[in-house]
């Protein structure tokens, strides 16, 4: 392995190098929440786990990350519009970079992805960067 790829395996480690709770969590809490601890990373699906799993600790604690998540989603959403309005506003050559700057909203993907793994593997982690944000307790 080359350094360079050795230098992006250790920087996505330490991204993702976040707080683990799981042992916070009931076994059987975890094992029959899942399917609910995955909807929340699935944009408006947020909703089912916070209004169907009310009781489960292990589905709010997903709940949460899902809903920052969307809110964040959503934040970003209007920023970018604001963003290529003004720039398709200054001239529709520009449209490229508009294209450019709606990459990162992958970010939002791979955030969900993690997010879902974590739910699955019935893991309580925290997402990157957006996982220390406690909208619902």
């Amino acid at each position: 392995m080359s350094n360079n790829q050795y230098d992006l395996n250790e920087k996505l480690s330490q991204l993702n190098n976040t707080a683990d709770t799981t042992s916070q969590f009931q076994p059987q809490d975890i094992e029959s929440n899942k399917v609910m601890a995955v909807l929340a990373y699935l944009g408006v699906l947020v909703l089912v786990p916070i209004f169907a799993a009310k009781e489960s600790k292990f589905a709010r604690f997903h709940a949460n990350q899902g809903l920052v998540l969307f809110i964040a989603e959503i934040a970003w959403t209007i920023v970018l519009t604001i963003i290529n309005g003004i720039l398709l506003s200054i001239s529709a050559r520009l449209v490229w970079i508009s294209s450019i700057i709606s990459l990162l909203g992958l970010v939002f993907l791979v955030l969900a992805i993690i997010g879902i793994i974590n739910a699955v593997n019935g893991r309580a982690k925290e997402l990157p960067v957006l996982g220390k944000f406690i909208l619902l307790k």
